[in-house]
Protein backbone atom coordinates (compact mmCIF):
# COMPACT_ATOMS: atom_id res chain seq x y z
CA UNK A 1 0.00 0.00 0.00
CA UNK A 2 2.61 1.99 0.55
CA UNK A 3 5.00 1.78 -2.65
CA UNK A 4 1.30 2.30 -4.56
CA UNK A 5 0.58 5.79 -2.24
CA UNK A 6 4.46 6.80 -3.02
CA UNK A 7 4.08 5.96 -7.28
CA UNK A 8 0.89 7.91 -7.05
CA UNK A 9 1.69 10.76 -5.17
CA UNK A 10 5.00 10.72 -7.75
CA UNK A 11 3.23 10.63 -10.63
CA UNK A 12 1.09 13.71 -9.38
CA UNK A 13 3.80 15.60 -8.39
CA UNK A 14 5.78 15.22 -11.35
CA UNK A 15 2.81 15.56 -13.99
CA UNK A 16 1.67 18.66 -11.73
CA UNK A 17 4.65 20.58 -12.44
CA UNK A 18 5.32 19.22 -16.39
CA UNK A 19 1.63 19.91 -16.93
CA UNK A 20 1.50 23.53 -15.86
CA UNK A 21 4.70 24.18 -17.18
CA UNK A 22 3.77 23.20 -20.88
CA UNK A 23 0.28 24.67 -20.03
CA UNK A 24 1.91 28.22 -18.76
CA UNK A 25 4.19 28.15 -21.89
CA UNK A 26 0.98 28.92 -24.13
CA UNK A 27 -0.81 31.14 -21.50
CA UNK A 28 2.42 33.35 -21.57
CA UNK A 29 2.59 33.82 -24.84
CA UNK A 30 -1.06 34.21 -25.56
CA UNK A 31 -0.49 36.65 -23.19
CA UNK A 32 1.94 38.68 -25.07
CA UNK A 33 0.38 38.08 -28.34
CA UNK A 34 -2.71 40.30 -27.28
CA UNK A 35 -5.14 36.80 -26.87
CA UNK A 36 -7.53 37.21 -24.14
CA UNK A 37 -7.65 33.93 -21.82
CA UNK A 38 -10.42 33.05 -20.12
CA UNK A 39 -9.17 29.53 -18.26
CA UNK A 40 -5.67 27.84 -17.31
CA UNK A 41 -6.57 24.31 -16.26
CA UNK A 42 -4.28 21.40 -14.67
CA UNK A 43 -6.07 18.72 -14.90
CA UNK A 44 -9.82 17.76 -16.95
CA UNK A 45 -13.11 16.93 -15.62
CA UNK A 46 -14.79 18.32 -12.57
CA UNK A 47 -12.74 21.44 -11.21
CA UNK A 48 -11.54 20.31 -7.46
CA UNK A 49 -10.44 24.25 -7.30
CA UNK A 50 -11.07 27.45 -8.91
CA UNK A 51 -10.06 31.08 -8.37
CA UNK A 52 -10.92 33.93 -10.95
CA UNK A 53 -7.95 36.33 -10.68
CA UNK A 54 -8.71 40.17 -11.47
CA UNK A 55 -7.79 39.87 -15.15
CA UNK A 56 -10.99 37.58 -15.45
CA UNK A 57 -8.69 34.24 -16.13
CA UNK A 58 -9.95 31.36 -13.83
CA UNK A 59 -7.31 29.36 -12.81
CA UNK A 60 -8.62 25.25 -11.95
CA UNK A 61 -7.08 22.13 -10.68
CA UNK A 62 -9.30 19.51 -11.88
CA UNK A 63 -9.95 15.84 -10.72
CA UNK A 64 -8.14 13.75 -13.56
CA UNK A 65 -4.62 14.75 -13.13
CA UNK A 66 -3.95 13.47 -16.84
CA UNK A 67 -3.48 16.75 -18.94
CA UNK A 68 -4.50 20.23 -18.90
CA UNK A 69 -5.49 23.15 -21.34
CA UNK A 70 -5.88 26.70 -21.80
CA UNK A 71 -9.14 28.14 -23.10
CA UNK A 72 -8.71 31.35 -24.88
CA UNK A 73 -11.40 33.52 -26.77
CA UNK A 74 -12.38 32.17 -29.84
CA UNK A 75 -15.41 32.63 -32.01
CA UNK A 76 -15.59 29.38 -33.22
CA UNK A 77 -16.24 28.32 -29.85
CA UNK A 78 -18.63 30.96 -28.59
CA UNK A 79 -20.12 34.43 -29.42
CA UNK A 80 -17.54 36.98 -29.06
CA UNK A 81 -18.79 40.80 -28.74
CA UNK A 82 -17.58 43.40 -31.72
CA UNK A 83 -15.12 45.18 -28.91
CA UNK A 84 -13.26 41.98 -28.21
CA UNK A 85 -12.58 40.26 -31.58
CA UNK A 86 -9.42 41.57 -31.81
CA UNK A 87 -8.66 39.67 -28.59
CA UNK A 88 -10.15 36.33 -29.79
CA UNK A 89 -7.23 33.89 -30.82
CA UNK A 90 -8.67 33.00 -34.38
CA UNK A 91 -8.56 36.45 -35.30
CA UNK A 92 -4.69 36.30 -34.28
CA UNK A 93 -2.01 36.55 -37.14
CA UNK A 94 -1.43 32.94 -38.36
CA UNK A 95 2.35 33.89 -37.17
CA UNK A 96 1.20 34.42 -34.04
CA UNK A 97 -1.06 30.91 -33.40
CA UNK A 98 2.03 29.54 -34.20
CA UNK A 99 4.00 30.83 -31.57
CA UNK A 100 0.79 30.55 -28.62
CA UNK A 101 0.66 26.35 -29.71
CA UNK A 102 4.38 26.02 -30.45
CA UNK A 103 5.17 27.57 -26.48
CA UNK A 104 3.96 24.58 -24.93
CA UNK A 105 6.06 21.79 -26.19
CA UNK A 106 9.13 24.45 -26.07
CA UNK A 107 8.25 25.21 -22.44
CA UNK A 108 8.83 21.61 -21.73
CA UNK A 109 12.11 21.59 -22.97
CA UNK A 110 13.23 24.66 -21.11
CA UNK A 111 11.87 23.04 -18.02
CA UNK A 112 14.22 20.24 -19.13
CA UNK A 113 17.55 22.28 -19.33
CA UNK A 114 16.50 23.72 -15.92
CA UNK A 115 16.15 20.35 -14.72
CA UNK A 116 19.19 18.82 -15.67
CA UNK A 117 21.43 21.90 -14.99
CA UNK A 118 20.19 21.11 -10.95
CA UNK A 119 20.81 17.52 -11.46
CA UNK A 120 24.65 18.42 -12.83
CA UNK A 121 24.95 21.07 -10.21
CA UNK A 122 24.32 18.85 -6.94
CA UNK A 123 25.87 15.95 -9.14
CA UNK A 124 25.19 12.61 -10.84
CA UNK A 125 26.31 9.56 -8.53
CA UNK A 126 26.66 6.66 -10.55
CA UNK A 127 29.04 3.41 -11.25
CA UNK A 128 32.52 3.65 -12.99
CA UNK A 129 31.81 2.29 -16.69
CA UNK A 130 34.20 -0.82 -16.09
CA UNK A 131 33.46 -3.83 -17.82
CA UNK A 132 33.61 -7.38 -17.35
CA UNK A 133 34.58 -10.15 -19.62
CA UNK A 134 32.46 -9.64 -23.12
CA UNK A 135 30.45 -12.86 -24.04
CA UNK A 136 32.56 -14.49 -27.05
CA UNK A 137 30.83 -13.29 -30.19
CA UNK A 138 29.54 -9.61 -28.98
CA UNK A 139 30.80 -6.79 -30.54
CA UNK A 140 32.73 -6.05 -27.15
CA UNK A 141 34.69 -9.33 -27.76
CA UNK A 142 34.88 -8.38 -31.53
CA UNK A 143 36.84 -5.04 -30.39
CA UNK A 144 38.86 -7.09 -28.01
CA UNK A 145 37.75 -5.20 -24.71
CA UNK A 146 39.42 -7.02 -21.61
CA UNK A 147 37.60 -7.12 -18.18
CA UNK A 148 38.75 -4.56 -15.60
CA UNK A 149 38.90 -1.96 -18.72
CA UNK A 150 37.04 1.33 -17.81
CA UNK A 151 35.26 3.38 -20.66
CA UNK A 152 36.61 7.03 -20.10
CA UNK A 153 35.70 8.86 -23.65
CA UNK A 154 33.33 7.74 -26.47
CA UNK A 155 33.28 10.22 -29.97
CA UNK A 156 35.73 12.27 -28.10
CA UNK A 157 33.55 12.86 -25.24
CA UNK A 158 34.40 11.74 -21.91
CA UNK A 159 31.70 9.91 -20.06
CA UNK A 160 31.98 8.85 -16.60
CA UNK A 161 28.98 6.70 -15.41
CA UNK A 162 27.20 3.93 -16.81
CA UNK A 163 24.67 5.76 -17.42
CA UNK A 164 25.76 8.07 -19.52
CA UNK A 165 27.57 5.14 -21.20
CA UNK A 166 24.41 3.60 -21.59
CA UNK A 167 22.56 6.51 -22.70
CA UNK A 168 25.35 7.13 -25.56
CA UNK A 169 25.69 3.62 -26.84
CA UNK A 170 21.68 3.37 -27.36
CA UNK A 171 21.74 6.87 -29.53
CA UNK A 172 24.69 6.00 -31.50
CA UNK A 173 23.22 2.26 -31.15
CA UNK A 174 20.11 3.74 -33.68
CA UNK A 175 22.43 5.21 -36.15
CA UNK A 176 24.54 2.26 -36.58
CA UNK A 177 27.65 4.18 -37.12
CA UNK A 178 30.83 2.80 -35.92
CA UNK A 179 31.80 3.93 -32.58
CA UNK A 180 35.06 5.17 -31.70
CA UNK A 181 35.66 4.71 -27.92
CA UNK A 182 38.89 4.94 -25.54
CA UNK A 183 39.35 3.08 -22.18
CA UNK A 184 41.50 2.80 -19.58
CA UNK A 185 43.35 -0.48 -18.48
CA UNK A 186 43.70 -1.64 -15.02
CA UNK A 187 47.58 0.22 -15.34
CA UNK A 188 46.34 3.28 -16.29
CA UNK A 189 47.22 2.84 -20.27
CA UNK A 190 44.91 4.40 -22.21
CA UNK A 191 43.92 2.65 -25.96
CA UNK A 192 41.26 3.20 -28.32
CA UNK A 193 39.42 1.07 -30.21
CA UNK A 194 36.36 0.42 -32.41
CA UNK A 195 32.36 -0.74 -32.01
CA UNK A 196 31.23 -1.99 -35.09
CA UNK A 197 27.60 -1.01 -34.40
CA UNK A 198 26.25 -1.85 -38.10
CA UNK A 199 24.80 -5.07 -37.33
CA UNK A 200 23.58 -4.68 -33.68
CA UNK A 201 19.54 -4.96 -33.01
CA UNK A 202 18.69 -1.62 -32.31
CA UNK A 203 15.93 -2.67 -29.51
CA UNK A 204 17.00 -1.53 -26.22
CA UNK A 205 15.71 -5.06 -24.98
CA UNK A 206 18.49 -6.56 -27.19
CA UNK A 207 21.16 -3.60 -27.67
CA UNK A 208 23.43 -4.43 -24.98
CA UNK A 209 23.18 -8.37 -25.05
CA UNK A 210 24.55 -7.89 -28.40
CA UNK A 211 27.39 -5.53 -27.47
CA UNK A 212 27.88 -7.52 -24.51
CA UNK A 213 29.00 -4.55 -22.60
CA UNK A 214 28.56 -5.99 -18.67
CA UNK A 215 29.64 -3.65 -15.94
CA UNK A 216 32.12 -4.98 -13.49
CA UNK A 217 31.20 -6.30 -10.40
CA UNK A 218 33.61 -6.90 -7.58
CA UNK A 219 34.21 -11.02 -6.85
CA UNK A 220 32.12 -11.75 -4.07
CA UNK A 221 32.93 -14.84 -1.75
CA UNK A 222 30.71 -18.13 -2.94
CA UNK A 223 29.84 -17.95 1.11
CA UNK A 224 25.60 -18.76 1.26
CA UNK A 225 24.16 -16.30 3.85
CA UNK A 226 20.54 -17.35 2.83
CA UNK A 227 19.07 -20.35 1.87
CA UNK A 228 14.87 -19.70 0.58
CA UNK A 229 12.81 -22.48 1.85
CA UNK A 230 11.73 -25.31 -1.12
CA UNK A 231 14.12 -24.00 -3.63
CA UNK A 232 16.46 -26.06 -4.70
CA UNK A 233 19.04 -25.52 -2.50
CA UNK A 234 17.15 -26.07 0.07
CA UNK A 235 15.87 -29.41 -1.40
CA UNK A 236 19.42 -30.17 -2.05
CA UNK A 237 20.49 -29.96 1.85
CA UNK A 238 22.62 -26.49 1.74
CA UNK A 239 22.61 -24.56 4.38
CA UNK A 240 23.73 -21.08 5.69
CA UNK A 241 27.34 -20.31 6.24
CA UNK A 242 28.38 -23.05 3.27
CA UNK A 243 31.20 -22.13 1.14
CA UNK A 244 30.83 -23.13 -2.69
CA UNK A 245 34.32 -24.46 -3.50
CA UNK A 246 33.40 -26.52 -6.78
CA UNK A 247 30.55 -27.99 -9.33
CA UNK A 248 31.68 -30.75 -10.62
CA UNK A 249 35.10 -30.68 -10.32
CA UNK A 250 35.26 -26.95 -11.57
CA UNK A 251 36.10 -24.42 -9.19
CA UNK A 252 33.80 -21.80 -7.65
CA UNK A 253 35.93 -18.66 -7.54
CA UNK A 254 33.05 -15.91 -6.83
CA UNK A 255 29.59 -16.23 -6.49
CA UNK A 256 29.02 -14.33 -10.32
CA UNK A 257 30.94 -16.94 -12.05
CA UNK A 258 28.81 -19.57 -10.13
CA UNK A 259 25.41 -17.44 -11.31
CA UNK A 260 26.05 -17.52 -14.62
CA UNK A 261 26.55 -21.03 -15.08
CA UNK A 262 24.07 -21.90 -13.17
CA UNK A 263 22.09 -19.67 -15.09
CA UNK A 264 22.53 -20.95 -18.20
CA UNK A 265 21.88 -24.93 -16.75
CA UNK A 266 18.37 -25.00 -16.44
CA UNK A 267 17.27 -28.94 -15.38
CA UNK A 268 20.73 -29.68 -14.94
CA UNK A 269 22.06 -32.08 -12.04
CA UNK A 270 25.20 -30.88 -10.53
CA UNK A 271 27.17 -32.26 -7.89
CA UNK A 272 28.53 -29.32 -6.05
CA UNK A 273 31.25 -29.76 -3.08
CA UNK A 274 30.86 -27.39 -0.14
CA UNK A 275 33.06 -26.45 3.13
CA UNK A 276 30.80 -26.74 6.18
CA UNK A 277 32.44 -26.89 9.42
CA UNK A 278 35.76 -27.17 8.41
CA UNK A 279 34.73 -30.17 5.94
CA UNK A 280 34.36 -30.52 2.88
CA UNK A 281 30.92 -32.26 1.63
CA UNK A 282 28.92 -33.24 -2.04
CA UNK A 283 26.01 -32.54 -2.70
CA UNK A 284 23.97 -33.12 -5.56
CA UNK A 285 21.69 -30.43 -6.78
CA UNK A 286 18.82 -30.42 -9.76
CA UNK A 287 18.95 -26.23 -10.71
CA UNK A 288 15.91 -24.68 -11.24
CA UNK A 289 14.17 -23.54 -14.43
CA UNK A 290 12.47 -20.24 -14.42
CA UNK A 291 10.61 -19.26 -18.05
CA UNK A 292 9.90 -21.44 -20.92
CA UNK A 293 12.17 -22.39 -23.97
CA UNK A 294 15.12 -20.10 -25.28
CA UNK A 295 13.84 -17.56 -22.49
CA UNK A 296 14.27 -20.38 -19.56
CA UNK A 297 17.22 -20.01 -17.07
CA UNK A 298 18.19 -21.74 -14.10
CA UNK A 299 17.70 -21.10 -10.18
CA UNK A 300 19.40 -21.96 -7.47
CA UNK A 301 17.70 -20.24 -4.70
CA UNK A 302 20.28 -18.85 -2.44
CA UNK A 303 22.12 -15.71 -1.68
CA UNK A 304 25.53 -14.11 -0.60
CA UNK A 305 26.39 -11.55 1.88
CA UNK A 306 27.06 -8.45 -0.31
CA UNK A 307 29.79 -5.96 1.73
CA UNK A 308 28.91 -2.66 0.33
CA UNK A 309 32.92 -1.69 0.98
CA UNK A 310 33.72 -3.85 -2.14
CA UNK A 311 32.00 -1.15 -4.66
CA UNK A 312 33.63 2.00 -2.94
CA UNK A 313 35.97 2.11 -5.57
CA UNK A 314 33.79 1.78 -8.43
CA UNK A 315 31.60 5.01 -7.01
CA UNK A 316 31.76 8.14 -9.73
CA UNK A 317 30.39 11.75 -9.10
CA UNK A 318 29.71 13.49 -12.18
CA UNK A 319 29.43 17.53 -10.92
CA UNK A 320 29.66 20.86 -12.55
CA UNK A 321 29.52 24.30 -11.57
CA UNK A 322 26.39 26.53 -12.11
CA UNK A 323 27.92 28.30 -15.20
CA UNK A 324 29.01 25.05 -16.66
CA UNK A 325 26.48 22.81 -15.99
CA UNK A 326 23.84 25.23 -18.80
CA UNK A 327 25.51 24.11 -21.70
CA UNK A 328 26.16 20.63 -20.69
CA UNK A 329 22.18 20.55 -19.55
CA UNK A 330 21.18 21.85 -23.01
CA UNK A 331 23.24 19.35 -24.62
CA UNK A 332 21.45 16.60 -22.50
CA UNK A 333 18.49 18.01 -23.52
CA UNK A 334 18.91 17.74 -26.99
CA UNK A 335 20.57 14.28 -27.05
CA UNK A 336 17.39 12.98 -25.75
CA UNK A 337 14.42 14.58 -27.43
CA UNK A 338 16.75 13.30 -30.98
CA UNK A 339 16.92 10.02 -29.01
CA UNK A 340 12.90 10.03 -28.39
CA UNK A 341 12.76 11.31 -32.31
CA UNK A 342 14.95 8.46 -33.30
CA UNK A 343 13.39 5.86 -31.26
CA UNK A 344 9.82 6.60 -32.69
CA UNK A 345 10.86 5.96 -36.19
CA UNK A 346 12.40 2.94 -35.26
CA UNK A 347 9.33 1.95 -33.95
CA UNK A 348 7.36 2.97 -37.63
CA UNK A 349 9.98 0.77 -39.48
CA UNK A 350 9.78 -2.57 -36.69
CA UNK A 351 13.45 -1.94 -35.56
CA UNK A 352 12.46 -1.16 -32.05
CA UNK A 353 9.30 -3.27 -30.39
CA UNK A 354 6.29 -1.49 -29.32
CA UNK A 355 6.95 -3.06 -26.03
CA UNK A 356 8.95 0.37 -25.26
CA UNK A 357 6.24 2.57 -25.05
CA UNK A 358 5.08 3.16 -21.44
CA UNK A 359 1.96 4.44 -20.36
CA UNK A 360 0.40 6.28 -17.12
CA UNK A 361 1.00 3.26 -15.00
CA UNK A 362 4.28 2.62 -15.43
CA UNK A 363 5.35 5.88 -15.44
CA UNK A 364 3.44 6.09 -11.82
CA UNK A 365 5.98 3.45 -10.99
CA UNK A 366 9.33 4.59 -11.83
CA UNK A 367 8.16 8.00 -10.37
CA UNK A 368 7.69 6.42 -7.09
CA UNK A 369 11.20 4.63 -7.31
CA UNK A 370 12.63 7.67 -8.25
CA UNK A 371 11.35 10.02 -5.77
CA UNK A 372 12.36 6.69 -3.11
CA UNK A 373 15.65 6.84 -4.45
CA UNK A 374 16.16 10.35 -4.34
CA UNK A 375 16.34 13.92 -5.23
CA UNK A 376 18.87 13.58 -8.53
CA UNK A 377 16.75 10.36 -9.65
CA UNK A 378 13.85 12.59 -9.77
CA UNK A 379 14.37 15.69 -11.41
CA UNK A 380 16.48 13.28 -13.78
CA UNK A 381 13.21 11.75 -14.19
CA UNK A 382 10.77 14.44 -14.76
CA UNK A 383 13.47 15.93 -17.54
CA UNK A 384 13.25 12.59 -19.40
CA UNK A 385 9.33 12.82 -19.24
CA UNK A 386 9.38 16.69 -19.75
CA UNK A 387 11.12 15.60 -23.19
CA UNK A 388 9.20 12.73 -23.60
CA UNK A 389 5.97 15.48 -23.58
CA UNK A 390 7.38 18.34 -25.48
CA UNK A 391 8.17 15.88 -28.95
CA UNK A 392 4.83 14.29 -28.31
CA UNK A 393 3.12 17.21 -28.73
CA UNK A 394 5.42 18.11 -31.97
CA UNK A 395 3.99 15.33 -33.79
CA UNK A 396 2.45 16.71 -36.92
CA UNK A 397 -0.75 14.36 -35.16
CA UNK A 398 -3.81 16.45 -35.35
CA UNK A 399 -5.41 17.48 -32.07
CA UNK A 400 -1.39 17.72 -30.64
CA UNK A 401 0.14 20.98 -30.97
CA UNK A 402 1.97 19.43 -33.85
CA UNK A 403 -0.94 18.99 -35.73
CA UNK A 404 -2.26 22.59 -35.36
CA UNK A 405 0.87 23.61 -36.50
CA UNK A 406 0.98 21.52 -39.54
CA UNK A 407 -2.65 23.25 -40.36
CA UNK A 408 -1.19 26.76 -39.37
CA UNK A 409 2.04 26.18 -41.49
CA UNK A 410 -0.02 25.59 -44.64
CA UNK A 411 -2.35 28.55 -44.20
CA UNK A 412 0.93 30.81 -44.50
CA UNK A 413 1.83 28.75 -47.66
CA UNK A 414 -1.68 29.46 -49.20
CA UNK A 415 -2.67 32.58 -47.79
CA UNK A 416 -6.26 30.79 -46.33
CA UNK A 417 -6.70 28.26 -43.39
CA UNK A 418 -7.69 24.80 -43.88
CA UNK A 419 -11.03 23.94 -44.68
CA UNK A 420 -13.22 22.81 -41.79
CA UNK A 421 -13.42 19.60 -43.43
CA UNK A 422 -9.95 18.71 -43.66
CA UNK A 423 -9.81 20.27 -40.31
CA UNK A 424 -12.58 17.72 -39.23
CA UNK A 425 -10.81 14.33 -41.04
CA UNK A 426 -7.54 15.24 -39.33
CA UNK A 427 -8.98 15.59 -35.98
CA UNK A 428 -10.73 12.13 -36.19
CA UNK A 429 -7.44 10.72 -37.71
CA UNK A 430 -5.52 12.26 -34.42
CA UNK A 431 -7.85 10.56 -32.08
CA UNK A 432 -7.81 7.29 -33.31
CA UNK A 433 -3.53 7.43 -33.49
CA UNK A 434 -4.28 8.45 -29.95
CA UNK A 435 -6.61 5.78 -28.63
CA UNK A 436 -4.18 3.34 -30.29
CA UNK A 437 -1.68 4.64 -28.72
CA UNK A 438 -3.28 4.61 -25.53
CA UNK A 439 -4.37 1.15 -25.72
CA UNK A 440 -0.78 0.00 -26.51
CA UNK A 441 0.69 1.79 -23.60
CA UNK A 442 -2.26 0.87 -21.23
CA UNK A 443 -1.56 -2.93 -22.59
CA UNK A 444 2.05 -2.74 -21.61
CA UNK A 445 1.96 -1.89 -18.33
CA UNK A 446 -0.51 -4.39 -17.77
CA UNK A 447 1.56 -7.15 -18.95
CA UNK A 448 4.56 -5.83 -16.66
CA UNK A 449 2.09 -5.54 -13.79
CA UNK A 450 1.55 -9.34 -14.21
CA UNK A 451 5.30 -10.32 -15.06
Amino acid sequence: MLEVLRSVGGFVVAIGVLVAFHEFGHYWVARRCGVRVLRFSIGFGKPLWRHRARDGVEWVISAIPLGGYVKMLDEREQAVAPGDRPLAFNNATVWRRMAIVSAGPLFNFALAVLLYWAVFVIGVQGIKPILSEPPAGTVAAEAHLQAQEQVVAVAGEPVHTWAELRTVLIENALDRADLDITVERPDGQLRDTVLDLSAVRVDPEYLFDDLGMIPYQPPLPPVLEQVLPGEPAAEAGFEPGDTLLRHDGVEIESWQQWARWLQAHPGEAVKVDVLRDGRELSLTVIIGRVGEGADSHGRFGAAVANPGDLWQDLRAVNRYGAFEALPKAAIETWRIASMTLKMLWRMVTGDVSVKNVSGPIQIAQVAGYSAQVGLVSFLSFMAVVSISLGVLNLLPVPVLDGGHLLYYAVEALKGSPVSERAQEAGQRLGLTLLALLMSVAFYNDIVRLLN
